[in-house]
Order: structure tokens, then sequence, then C-alpha cells
């Protein structure tokens, strides 16, 4: 998978216009959230909770235009629950896009 977190830096520059402070806490919320559901997958025993975990992650890399995470989510979303495959996607994403954000 390619990445590219341009539509996602493109989002979160719309969103945050001059305002610098406003874009590094945006971006630091993203990750926070997106990490958040990476745990709730990572203790997923059931098809459900697993479910539930990947379409919020899902949803929250739609709305912020994320297409590598909302790719990975849908990985997650066809995939047992502690599909090791898929949580590693999802943190090579996530990585990727914490990598960007310190430059």
């Amino acid at each position: 998978m390619a990445f590219d977190n341009g539509a996602l830096d493109a989002t979160l520059a719309a969103a945050a216009g001059d305002d610098a402070v406003l874009l590094r806490e945006l971006r630091a919320a993203f990750l926070e959230s997106a990490a958040r559901q990476l745990d709730l997958l990572k203790r997923a025993r059931c098809d459900g909770n697993w479910n539930v975990a990947a379409m919020r992650l899902k949803g929250l890399a739609a709305s912020f235009h994320a297409d590598d995470l909302l790719q990975a989510a849908e990985i997650a979303l066809q995939a047992a629950p502690g599909e090791p495959l898929a949580i590693r996607e999802i943190e090579a994403v996530l990585a990727r896009f914490s990598r960007s954000a310190r430059r």
C-alpha cells in the first residue's frame, strides 16, 4: 500500500487555517483516537467488538480523508477478530502518520 497523507494534511489544514497550534492539536487528536480504536481491536475477542472498533476506525479515517487508514480499516472489517495481519497494517499506517507529523 503506497503511503499518501496529502488528503489528511489538507483536511487538517482546512480545519486549522493558519493556526499552527490548532493544526498540531487536531493531528494529535486524530492519532489519539485512531490509537484508541486500534487498542480496542487488539483486545477484541468476538466479532461484535472487532467490527465496532473497525467501523469506528473506518469512520474516523473517512472523516479526515485518511485513505490509507480507511483501506486498513476495511481490511480489518473483512478479517477475523484478532487477525495479526490486519492489526499490523493499521499499526504501520499509524506509524507513518506519526512520523510525518514530526517533520
